[in-house]
């Protein structure tokens, strides 16, 4: 049975009404870091800049530095960001001065109260050094102040330990939550070789949001992208497909789990039946050749995939593609009849996919 067109979504999602900032010194609010996969720091810091109290002090490599004065839960709902951590720095030239009693006291008040508020059920530090005495010593009064029971691995209130930009001291970097962020609590379903939560996000992101959009998502996989774009708001039409039926019912279940209906169907993506021009924005997380699919099946299914996707975006349209085969795409963009813009590179997982903006 062919597929069908696209169909409206059921609901709409409402905007939230925008609160004030809040008043004081922004010097004085709390300091906080978030974790960002590199190439996606620009992403990240639109996505920060755009809630009412945060202050962005600066945006390094795979790091962005804020200090932000509302409530801690908004930092919980970020999407183009791997963690969030809580900042607090002391003037101790070592760590070894952490374990004096005024600093091993303000230590563990705080990371209680960053416990408390994030649930988190277990402790683990890390910090260079982590095998010598002084931080074996500094793990296990912490653990015991907090009565939480140390998991070096998978801890869920993971404390950093460094030196403070500019040589002055110590900070310690709390996580604000129990996993990271980019661990979707939406994702009950997984596949090999599926897109980084974050890195779905920032292309969608890229793409950008209308409201008039009607989207595909071709070879979906697990539906990383149908659910971050149904998350991110309002839209048309959407829909994903996939040939292989477990995909479909991976999809299906991550969409089920994030509380969002969206059609995915048991298709082949260069054979979908459906007219010309049916799409505004097609995106893509094509196959790399490792994990799924292999380099030599790339080099024929890259070109015709190109081709069927300029026959399905509407005239004005765009098409967002991630991919990790850089030479073989770039190769056969230019050789198509799409205009191509390279958006970013992301660096996640010992992967360097790049994100492209292609145009009709």
């Amino acid at each position: 049975m062919p597929l069908m067109p696209p169909r409206r979504p059921s609901s709409r999602s409402k905007s939230r009404p925008r609160r004030s900032a809040p008043r004081g010194n922004p010097a004085e609010w709390p300091l906080y870091a978030a974790e960002v996969l590199r190439g996606l720091e620009e992403v990240a810091r639109t996505e920060l800049s755009a809630i009412a109290g945060l202050d962005v002090l600066s945006a390094a490599d795979e790091e962005i530095r804020f200090r932000y004065a509302g409530a801690t839960e908004r930092l919980s709902r970020l999407r183009s960001v791997v963690a969030v951590y809580a900042v607090r720095q002391w003037d101790v030239p070592r760590p070894r001065g952490l374990l004096g009693h005024q600093q091993l006291g303000e230590l563990t008040s705080w990371l209680r109260g960053v416990a408390e508020q994030g649930g988190h059920r277990s402790f683990r530090l890390s910090a260079a050094g982590r095998e010598t005495e002084v931080m074996e010593r500094l793990s296990a009064e912490v653990g015991q102040a907090l009565g939480l029971p140390e998991h070096p691995e998978e801890g869920e209130l993971r404390l950093r330990l460094r030196p403070a930009p500019g040589g002055t001291g110590w900070e310690g970097l709390a996580r604000l939550t129990p996993r990271p962020l980019s661990a979707r609590e939406w994702r009950v379903c997984n596949r090999e070789g599926g897109l980084n939560a974050a890195t779905a996000y920032a292309a969608l992101a890229l793409a950008g949001l209308r409201v008039k959009d009607r989207i595909f998502n071709p070879m979906c996989g697990s539906g990383t992208l149908l659910v971050e774009r149904a998350l991110m708001g309002p839209y048309e039409a959407m829909v994903g497909v996939d040939i292989d039926p477990e995909a479909v019912a991976c999809a299906r279940a991550n969409l089920k789990a994030a509380g969002r209906s969206v059609e995915v169907a048991q298709v082949d993506a260069l054979n979908t039946g459906l007219p010309p021009r049916t799409f505004d924005l097609i995106v893509a997380d094509l196959p790399w050749g490792d994990d799924i699919g292999t380099h030599g099946g790339n080099a024929e299914m890259y070109p015709a995939f190109l081709r069927e996707m300029h026959r399905l975006c509407s005239k004005g349209g765009r098409m967002v593609v991630v991919t990790h085969e850089l030479r073989l795409f770039e190769r056969v963009a230019q050789e198509s009849p799409w205009e191509v813009r390279e958006l970013t590179q992301v660096y996640s997982g010992g992967h360097h996919p790049k994100i492209y903006l292609l145009t009709r």
